[in-house]
């Protein structure tokens, strides 16, 4: 199981001291977001400081970039990471997609799979394999002429991942993608119940197995030894649950728990502007299902006992905020890192 960490918008500079620093503590990678800030230029920063981590993003958004272009840029970023870079797609939700990106959002589950599919096809043809000829229900690609082509590389085999939450997502994550990125406010009765089941609709449609799709899979991981020494990062982990839990998509995950009227107690308080409401809804039983709170010391072992034979890799949220805090605390999570990475 790798152990990646997760950043967000920063500069380069900052970006590649993080990453020596990442790599000095025996992490697998990092994972880079999407929301202000572009991922493309980050990853490069981080490839030139820390060449030995894995990069990926989780995710960058899909529709707003042609499917060539995503192309081009996973090649290019494969052939100077020298292979350590997967893609990460997701589709974002509607409001976004319409009014701050400008494009068209309408079936995205089918403009997803047709979007991956246009990628595919489209490495596929830098790799010489066959000319470009997609011609999909969302994109149409048909061109491409030596000149416009990436150069060949020996890296050419990127692995492409999806977000996806429901069930027509997921179906298409197993049908298309070579990994499934899980939702940050996840359970396991979730996965078990929700998330694995149609996974495999999507790969027995595909004529696939189970296997060809690792499970990345993002925790809110809190560790310290006190609840003074856990509370500002528990506070985070909380602040995350509401958030998220405040929004439609997500009532069944808790309806699916027991907790059934807990998605529009949160939206209310979250219309009402009520932060500590917020977080008062957040009890410790709901956060022992969508968070990981633990000692330094029994952080590894519950890492490995809920996520092994499950997650190919775990991403480790708010480990950077957690060094931000304590800069002694990187030693502790490398000891984690380490252990995880051991399982």
């Amino acid at each position: 199981m790798e152990f990646d960490i997760k950043t967000s918008a920063d500069s380069w500079e900052n970006i590649g001291a993080f990453a020596r620093e990442m790599e000095g503590m025996d992490a697998s990678g990092l994972l880079f977001t999407e929301a202000g800030q572009v991922p493309w230029m980050m990853i490069a920063a981080a490839a030139m400081a820390a060449p030995s981590l894995d990069l990926s993003t989780g995710i960058a958004v899909a529709f707003p970039r042609s499917p060539m272009v995503t192309a081009q840029i996973a090649s290019e970023l494969a052939r100077n990471t020298k292979g350590k870079f997967r893609l990460g797609l997701g589709s974002q939700v509607k409001p976004h997609i319409v009014r701050r990106y400008g494009v068209e959002f309408d079936k995205p589950a089918a403009r997803m799979r047709d979007y991956v599919l246009a990628v595919k096809a489209s490495l596929t043809a830098f790799r010489g394999e066959a000319r470009l000829e997609h011609d999909g229900p969302f994109y149409q690609l048909n061109l491409l002429t030596p000149h416009w082509a990436p150069e060949r590389h020996d890296y050419e085999d990127i692995k492409i991942d999806m977000s996806a939450v429901n069930p027509l997502m997921l179906k298409v994550t197993g049908e298309v993608a070579d990994g499934l990125h899980v939702h940050p406010m996840h359970s396991m009765p979730y996965i078990e119940n929700r998330v694995m089941p149609k996974l495999k609709e999507g790969t027995a449609k595909a004529g696939r197995s189970i296997d060809d799709i690792d499970l990345i899979v993002p925790v809110l991981a809190v560790a310290g030894d006190t609840p003074e020494e856990r509370a500002v990062l528990v506070r985070e982990a909380k602040s995350a649950i509401g958030f998220y839990g405040a929004t439609p998509v997500y009532a069944f995950q808790f309806d699916d728990l027991g907790f059934e009227g807990t998605r529009l107690k949160l939206a209310e308080k979250l219309r009402a502007g009520d932060q500590e409401g917020l977080l008062d809804l957040v009890s410790e039983e709901i956060l022992d299902h969508f968070a990981l709170v633990a000692r330094w010391d029994d952080m590894a072992d519950k890492l490995i006992a809920r996520y092994k034979g499950v997650a190919s890799r775990v991403v480790m949220y708010l480990t950077k905020q957690s060094i931000a805090l304590d800069s002694a605390n990187a030693g502790k999570w490398s000891e984690i890192a380490r252990a995880v990475r051991a399982a």
